[in-house]
């Protein structure tokens, strides 16, 4: 595996993990390199370490019943559909995330997905009460405001 440092037309930077140089070329001629943060296609390589990554063990658990690798694959962003389609099927509960969260968390409301803002703050004290969320960038979550 070869890592790479890219950027994208916006000036967001970002890493990718690429088979060989060969796959990073054709990846981006058919340009299905994509910036995870604006979905940028416009795709440069920056100067890098070019980290070789030799094969790692998969663990017992990520392996499929007949002993095979489960894997995902997303280099034509499937990954980044896929994201956005569960995304889509959350609740928007805004401002009110924090207290929403913890009314599922403590079970005084139903157990649904549900999405919206929390301060820096409000996201820690979640974290210290054991609550598990995930941030998103606003590419995935843009088109659903």
């Amino acid at each position: 595996m070869i890592v790479y440092d890219l950027i994208c037309g916006r000036q967001h930077r970002f890493e990718g993990w690429f088979a060989s140089a060969e796959d990073f070329t054709r990846q981006r001629e058919r340009t299905l390199i994509r910036c995870p943060l604006c979905d940028d296609g416009a795709i440069e390589r920056r100067p890098s370490a070019n980290v070789q990554v030799g094969r790692a063990t998969v663990p017992a658990e990520d392996r499929a019943e007949d002993g095979k690798e489960v894997a995902v694959a997303g280099g034509d962003g499937h990954v980044l559909k896929v994201m956005r389609r569960l995304i889509a099927e959350t609740e928007n509960v805004g401002r009110a995330f924090p207290e929403e969260a913890r009314k599922i968390h403590y079970e005084e409301a139903p157990k649904r997905g549900i999405r919206g803002q929390a301060t820096p703050d409000e996201a820690e004290a979640l974290r210290d009460e054991g609550i598990d969320f995930m941030s998103l960038p606003s590419v995935l979550t843009r088109d659903l405001n």
